[in-house]
């Protein structure tokens, strides 16, 4: 049970990020101006793919042992995946709108479902 609460707290990191992060590309996109790489996109994308990878492998192995329904560990990979490439989109302006919107509403719906899926179990048991 410990590993599912640290998968929880795991996923509800990931899930700010979504927001922050959503948040930061409608600045971007408004203001036309990059995050400065070095001072700003690269740790910010560290900060992110060390929780993110965290949290894959613990998902992963989450889904595989308790099967869940409705979620497969391919959500956990593409979600996994989306998140890496939002932590980096989001502070360009080149990038497109409905791509990364995209990409951040995939990621929000497995992070969310991952939860309710935890907090439906911890109520059950």
């Amino acid at each position: 049970m410990n590993g599912d609460k640290e998968l929880l707290q795991l996923t509800k990191q990931l899930l700010a990020y979504n927001a922050a992060l959503s948040e930061r590309f409608e600045k971007v996109k408004e203001s036309g101006t990059s995050g400065d790489f070095y001072r700003e996109v690269k740790p910010f994308a560290d900060e992110v793919k060390e929780i993110n990878d965290k949290w894959k492998t613990k998902a992963v192995k989450w889904v595989h042992a308790n099967t869940p329904r409705n979620l497969y560990a391919g959500q956990i990979e593409s979600a996994h995946e989306h998140m890496e490439s939002i932590s980096v989109q989001a502070f360009f302006p080149q990038t497109g709108r409905t791509g990364f919107i995209n990409l951040a509403a995939s990621s929000k719906y497995v992070l969310n479902h991952v939860i309710m899926l935890l907090t439906k179990e911890e109520r059950e048991s």
